[in-house]
């Protein structure tokens, strides 16, 4: 048994705005209180935003792909997040780029790609989690979740459930600088056998690190993975 992908964690300086900004364009319900958000459709995972007061200093290493239908459905979208507090941002994508890049209230970015795309045909609204990496992380993560490599080729990777949902994708070098803390990170919840132990030494023998400097907020184990991206093993429940 292998973990299973349980959330999107983003920090936040205003977790409750950002949360709401979420839930309302992708139309996810909100639990707890209100920072959790919990998907509608099969996408598979939850998006949690906890508090932080660090700085966002560069481009996230990870970010949304949301898909479109048709021309007007991404004009809609792009509408709804900018009425929703977004903004559109320039990192360089050029004029005659056919998908809209846009940050959210917190500054993290994301893109409301254009119709027809066949990459990520079938993935759902959220069609990937577009991320900054290298081949070998692209390896790990592929059997630390027990997900299928769906794309291998010229050291650019992505991953897809079984079970259906988004890919998550990795662009391969030349890879991004990084300062300061990550803000994005997974939390993954142990095998249902629960041996949270046992999980985290597989995962440290198939090239994570632990990172005993970094508590998690719930009591989990923090780890790396072989690019250095934090990601929480939740204790059991």
């Amino acid at each position: 048994m292998t973990s299973q992908l349980h959330a999107l964690c983003i920090d936040a300086h205003d977790p409750h705005r950002l949360a709401r900004f979420w839930a309302e364009l992708l139309n996810w319900e909100p639990t707890d209180d209100g920072t959790v958000l919990t998907p509608t459709d099969d996408t598979g995972f939850l998006i949690r935003c906890l508090p932080t007061q660090e700085t966002k200093y560069d481009e996230n290493t990870m970010h949304f792909d949301l898909t479109s239908t048709s021309d007007e459905h991404q004009r809609e979208t792009v509408a709804r997040a900018l009425e929703l507090g977004a903004r559109h941002l320039d990192i360089g994508q050029g004029p005659d780029a056919t998908h809209t890049v846009l940050a959210d209230p917190e500054g993290n970015e994301f893109c409301v790609l254009e119709a027809g795309n066949k990459f990520l045909a079938e993935c759902g609204f959220v069609g990937a989690l577009a991320s900054d990496g290298s081949q070998a992380v692209g390896y790990f993560w592929s059997k630390a979740l027990g997900w299928p490599l769906v794309w291998d080729q010229d050291e650019e990777t992505a991953i897809r459930s079984p079970h259906g949902g988004p890919k998550i994708t990795w662009g391969g070098p030349p890879l991004m600088s990084r300062n300061g803390r990550i803000r994005l990170h997974y939390d993954l919840a142990p095998p249902a056998d629960g041996d949270q132990q046992a999980e985290i030494e597989r995962l440290i023998g198939l090239g994570a690190t632990r990172l005993d400097s970094r508590p998690h907020e719930t009591g989990g184990v923090v780890l790396a993975d072989p690019d250095g991206n934090e990601f929480c093993v939740l204790t059991p429940r």
